[in-house]
């Protein structure tokens, strides 16, 4: 008789792989691969037996209790069947899921679907090492029913939620738009700083700069003009961060330098020796930062390394899956004091032992509602792994580095830095008081291991030492130079990720393992964008925001949002009933469902499709319609103004084109035109849509006639941006030659000639003597490129997209594809069934993955060899893209 085996499920592929090595031979470890079950996610998933019920589609039968509708997708019935198929020899079934309550909801819904016979052991671990895998074979529990409860009712919350208000959205605002439980109250932070910058006045203020010498032969220091007659010159901090004015209570405390008198005091100054007048020294010491949790480790990413908090989180995730670190969702800055051990005894190898800290730290976290994992994100193990010595490079090494070096700083000494002050006055006069600040590291400490928002420590030490010469009361300094300098206060800067998260988590919106859902949300709608690195609220994003604060405010208020967190933690921890809960939220005397249905009526879509600017005035309105948004002028005389700006095209009928609004929405005493989106609504100035507006009014005018096909050509601004046009848009025409005007290049000024370089663009260089479809050259968002039937090489800087010839375009399109980060396409497996856009297979620096459109989705790790490319079958791969999609929990 065989011998029967131990069934191990856990959630991934990689993490399997890493488990399976420490566990005795018996043990088979499958991967559920993420999540086995859940709510139906279109009527397609909905069983036929219950296709006729009204509750189905919700997957909530909300006046049953509230029981939730679940399915398994079609692409996990394999998976069901095969761990089905292992059960079948199993002796007993380990559920080795994550830690955290979504991992806890894992473990219960495969329980829920395998009904296994035999004894079931819940394995928990916060790192996957030798020791901790053996040590959570031996202190297994039951799956924590509490855990399962609270992350159900966040689901169905969300369900809720989402499905009752989005399709009021869809009435008001627009087909296809959604509202979310925390992800709108993010986006409610994002619009506010946009209306804080559109308020925002800027104010000007001045400085004088000094440049001092204490001999002929050095370079001299700076130093700045501080107080006029004991009163401090204004700087920065004393204006208003929102509205750029000089704060109220400094008024009579500070002054505020203008032009004309800081030219007096330059003229009364030259060849003024200076003198010191007070000279202070001090010693400060700065303490190294908590450990990471997941919050700061995606500030962190973000500032140093340039990574979004969901790729910071799938990298966190590989690392923790390969047993680099422990595990990447925790609230908890704590460390084990394992991890204390290791990181001491590695201080005094690599620093010395003048580096470690008189007494092991521990931190705490700030957050009263901490909770989930009970380790701060470090390195594993009881002796931490060196950067240099991990086998991995790029982002996984580099954020690992980071985790490792902030572990490592928590326990090292201070760091003394010793600050110097020195103040001057001029010999021609004594009623000024200019200031020198100096800097020198006494002890760097953890600044050996650790600079915040430095990637190089020994650099940013070297950075942080401003030196001040020798010094003494009463000694007389030369003046090199006096520059006056003239400042202007700033608005509000726009959100980062990571600024942002830090305002989440300080409002208690969301949990860790949510934040990076909440941004790749709002950017994947529509309702952000992302310039360099702030995060811009579109127009639509303004006008869902607008419409939920109007009739829906409390489900959008912080306090609100933050309360159904705390109330999720009751139920976690017992002490809340989730039905109860449930009940009271939605079918309450002010719950969700009546709420909706009596606001509903009181909404007008015209009102829904208005974005209000506190800015614009009562006769321009900014609308959203089917195809983006457009400003419109109600004043029945044009508006006037002197500029010429692009607007859409009219017909031959003279019917204006698609990009502007709807034709039912027009009246005769209105005038339309399109935004381009791009467009940040706080720099949407009055005078900018008038110029929107004047085209729009008396239509398009040619820059001149292109002298091959005599049409005329037109400068034009649409949906997405500037353009140029060859001929307008008819019936016959629908599609007339079109090119996008370069970033640097203004509307308003373009030239015929150079409007025609422009629609040289895209060229047909000739056929391509195997497929026999044209090559094209063009240039498109991410530079120029040569393309054949959806085949696309970048031109780079050897070529000119304008000069480029046939055999030079066919040379690079038979090169290998190389991806952006140096991946070589293997195979183009067709088009997705559902999009039409091209999948291929590529070759990358970690290995075959797949790109549909602009996303990349891994491969099981079983599959991951380049003989068995030409195997794979399309339902296959839209499997595995399905499975990538879902598991990702962050």
């Amino acid at each position: 008789m065989a011998e029967k085996k131990v069934l191990v499920i856990v959630e991934s592929p990689t993490k399997a792989n890493t488990i399976r090595k420490f566990l005795p031979k018996n043990f088979v470890v499958e991967s559920s691969l993420g999540h086995i079950r859940d709510l139906p996610q279109s009527a397609a998933d909905i069983p036929a037996a219950l296709k006729k019920s009204e509750w189905a589609k919700l997957g909530v039968n909300v006046d049953d209790n509230f029981d939730p509708l679940y399915v398994v997708p079609k692409d996990k019935l394999k998976k069901v069947k095969e761990l089905k198929d292992l059960l079948k020899n199993a002796s007993e079934l380990y559920l080795a899921t994550d830690e955290d309550r979504e991992g806890e909801s894992i473990s219960w819904h495969l329980l829920e679907i395998l009904k296994p016979k035999i004894p079931v052991k819940r394995m928990v671990f916060h790192e996957i090492t030798k020791k901790a895998i053996l040590e959570a074979l031996e202190k297994t529990r039951d799956v924590d029913t509490r855990l399962v409860r609270a992350q159900e009712t966040r689901r169905i919350l969300d369900r809720l939620y989402g499905y009752t208000l989005s399709p009021l959205l869809w009435k008001k605002i627009a087909y296809g738009l959604s509202a979310g439980r925390v992800q709108s109250t993010g986006l409610k932070m994002i619009v506010e700083r946009e209306r804080e910058r559109i308020l925002f006045k800027k104010s000007l203020y001045m400085s004088l700069k000094a440049k001092l010498t204490s001999t002929e032969k050095q370079n001299g220091f700076e130093s700045r003009l501080t107080a006029v007659k004991t009163k401090r010159v204004a700087t920065g901090k004393d204006f208003n961060e929102t509205t750029g004015e000089l704060l109220q209570d400094r008024k009579d405390k500070v002054i505020l330098l203008a032009k004309d008198n800081i030219s007096l005091i330059t003229q009364n100054l030259q060849k003024s020796a200076f003198i010191v007048d007070t000279l202070e020294e001090k010693d400060v010491f700065s303490s190294p930062s908590a450990p990471f949790i997941t919050s700061t480790l995606q500030q962190e990413a973000n500032r140093k390394l340039g990574l979004s908090a969901r790729d910071t989180m799938r990298v966190a995730q590989k690392l923790y899956e390969e047993g680099l670190i422990t595990y990447m969702r925790t609230d908890s800055p704590t460390l084990s004091s394992q991890a204390v051990e290791a990181a001491r005894s590695a201080i005094i190898e690599l620093y010395g032992k003048e580096f470690v800290a008189k007494e092991a730290r521990q931190y705490s976290a700030k957050q009263a509602s901490a909770q989930e994992a009970h380790e701060a994100i470090r390195p594993a193990g009881s002796t931490f792994v060196h950067p240099d010595k991990i086998e991995f490079i790029g982002k996984e090494k580099s954020l690992y580095e980071l985790i490792w070096k902030r572990t490592m700083a928590s326990q090292m000494e201070r760091a003394q830095k010793r600050s110097m002050t020195v103040k001057f006055v001029p010999e021609k006069n004594k009623d000024l008081e200019f200031t020198s600040n100096g800097l020198r590291i006494v002890f760097p400490g953890y600044l050996r291991a650790y600079v915040e928002g430095s990637d190089d420590p020994e650099s940013a030490l070297e950075d942080q030492d401003v030196i001040l010469p020798p010094l003494k009361v009463g000694d007389k300094l030369n003046c090199l130079s006096l520059d006056e300098m003239q400042h202007e206060t700033r608005p509000p800067a726009r959100y980062t990720e990571a600024s942002l998260i830090q305002r989440l988590e300080k409002e208690g919106i969301g949990r860790p393992s949510t934040y990076a859902s909440i941004i790749s949300t709002v950017l994947e709608r529509g309702y952000v964008r992302k310039e360099a690195n702030a995060l811009i609220p579109s127009l639509t994003g303004m006008a869902v925001i607008q419409l939920l604060e109007k009739y829906f405010s409390d489900l959008i208020s912080y306090k609100f949002t933050s309360g159904m967190e705390e109330d999720l933690d009751r139920i976690a921890s017992g002490e809340g009933n989730n039905i109860t809960y449930l009940k009271k939220f939605y079918l309450g005397a002010t719950g969700l469902r009546d709420s909706v249905s009596k606001q509903e009526k009181n909404i007008n879509s015209t009102e829904g499709r208005t974005v209000l600017l506190p800015h614009l005035t009562p006769e321009i309105e900014l609308k959203i319609g089917r195809y983006g948004p457009y400003v419109v002028s109600v004043s029945p005389k044009s508006p006037t103004v002197t500029a010429t700006t692009a607007v859409p095209t009219k017909g031959a009928k003279g019917k204006k084109a698609k990009d502007a609004a709807p034709a039912k929405e027009k009246n005769e005493n209105e005038q339309h035109a399109s935004i381009p989106e791009d467009v940040a609504p706080a720099d949407l100035t009055v005078e900018k849509l008038k110029d929107y507006l004047i085209l729009g009014q008396r239509g398009p005018e040619p820059l001149g006639t292109d002298p091959v096909t005599g049409k005329p050509v037109f400068c034009l601004v649409g949906r997405y941006g500037a353009y140029v046009q060859l001929g307008e848009k008819t019936d016959d025409v629908q599609k007339p030659k079109r090119a996008s005007l370069g970033p640097q290049m203004d509307p308003k000024t373009i030239t015929l000639e150079t409007a025609l370089h422009l629609l040289k663009l895209p060229r047909e260089l000739g056929i391509h003597p195997v497929s026999k479809k044209p090559i094209i050259a063009n240039a498109g968002k991410f530079g120029p490129y040569v393309m054949c039937d959806g085949d696309f090489r970048s031109i780079g800087k050897n070529f000119d997209v304008y000069t480029i010839t046939f055999d030079q375009g066919l040379d690079l399109l038979n090169q290998p594809k190389v991806a952006s980060r140096g991946a070589t396409m293997l195979r183009e497996m067709g088009a997705h069934p559902k999009d039409g856009k091209k999948i291929s297979v590529y070759d990358g620096k970690y290995g075959l993955f797949l790109k549909h459109g602009t996303k990349n989705y891994s491969v099981p790790e079983e599959q991951r060899k380049k003989e068995f490319v030409e195997k794979w079958k399309m339902d296959e791969i839209l499997g595995w893209m399905s499975i990538d999609k879902n598991k990702t929990k962050s």
